[in-house]
């Protein structure tokens, strides 16, 4: 028996796991918290101690404490919610379905987050249908919760706190060696006889420097976030700040080449050929794409096959171009392409 595709094995893991530190982390705040709770409150099983152990282990220390406020303000709220619910209702068999939608439009209309919007009515419900008849149980919860969720993040902090600046150098590295090689194709097809299918290839891949930009800048930001709060943060701050920088020179490069690339697509004819600035605009928009390269560090090996290494660490910009006036047809183009790659020397020399 064949199953529905919304039913496959497939949906139910990811591409990649989770680092086997962070699993570890989890199970340490776990029983920790669960000991700890144990000890300050023997009478009941710290079930709300170990669940908030294990939600606020995040990957970074800034995620962890965001979910502790989190958890403990959906427990907090659930657990106020469901008392005055229950002293106004004493004894009433509806009460548990009342005390979860009064939770559910509680998070509503504070605009909470989905983590404590839905731990509001689970908090309430299980206040109401287990502690009901404990003295003491709703404040209890919120005791426990709270030593889980401290757990959580002293944990997280303690063992190896995450620091997310890798995928931030290999996805700006990536985005130079990306615009580093839409250079050397732009630069070929100035000196060389241009089909209209060239042309449209070439605009594709200058466009898909967009979302590489994107997802340089989501890295960064995530690398940001895991020094937030982290203890090692003024260890790893001057790599932080040395990607940011190049993320910041490189985004006005990438917009710049683009519209170099849609300058040329737009404005092509076959008489461009005898045009002796493009051979000039050619020689810097590669000496440029070399240079790109010199601003980052190296190439990790599985990406050096996608971006072409610079032959040597000496700049290889020479100064601005002198350009004979072209033809009239073709002065517009000439001009865009000579501003934009002045603004991009710029950028890499860092004027």
């Amino acid at each position: 028996m064949h199953l529905p595709a919304a039913f496959s094995p497939t949906r139910l893991r990811t591409s990649s796991r989770v680092p086997l530190v962070q699993v570890v982390k989890t199970s340490v705040a776990t029983v920790a918290a669960w000991f700890v709770a144990m000890l300050v409150l023997p009478s009941e099983l710290p079930i709300f101690a170990a669940i908030a152990a294990l939600l606020v282990v995040q990957p970074s220390v800034n995620q962890s404490f965001g979910k502790a406020v989190e958890r403990s303000v959906g427990v907090i709220a659930g657990v106020v919610i469901a008392s005055l619910i229950g002293l106004l209702f004493s004894g009433q068999t509806w009460v548990i379905l009342l005390a979860i939608v009064v939770s559910i439009f509680f998070g509503w209309v504070f605009r909470l987050g989905p983590g404590s919007a839905n731990q509001i009515p689970i908090s309430a419900m299980l206040v109401l249908a287990i502690g009901a008849a404990t003295p003491g149980y709703a404040l209890d919860r919120i005791i426990e919760t709270l030593i889980g969720a401290a757990l959580g993040v002293i944990v997280n902090i303690l063992i190896v706190p995450p620091v997310a600046l890798g995928p931030a150098e290999r996805d700006v590295n990536l985005l130079a060696g990306e615009l580093s090689n839409t250079l050397e194709r732009l630069a070929t097809a100035l000196t060389s006889p241009q089909t209209q299918q060239q042309l449209d290839s070439l605009m594709i891949q200058a466009r898909l420097l967009r979302p590489m930009r994107e997802s340089a800048a989501a890295s960064v930001k995530q690398g940001e976030e895991s020094l937030t709060l982290n203890p090692r943060r003024s260890a790893h701050r001057t790599r932080l700040e040395a990607v940011t920088h190049l993320l910041d020179r490189f985004t006005p490069v990438v917009n710049r080449v683009i519209g170099m690339t849609r300058a040329f697509h737009d404005h092509y004819d076959s008489s461009l050929i005898d045009e002796p600035a493009l051979q000039s605009i050619a020689t810097e928009l590669r000496r440029a794409a070399h240079d790109l390269l010199l601003l980052v560090s190296p190439i990790p090996e599985e990406t050096e096959a996608d971006a072409p290494a610079p032959d040597t660490h000496v700049p290889a910009l020479t100064a601005p171009l002198r350009i004979t006036r072209p033809h009239p047809e073709h002065w517009l183009l000439i001009g865009s392409l000579m501003e934009d790659l002045r603004r991009i020397r710029e950028e890499i020399v860092g004027d």
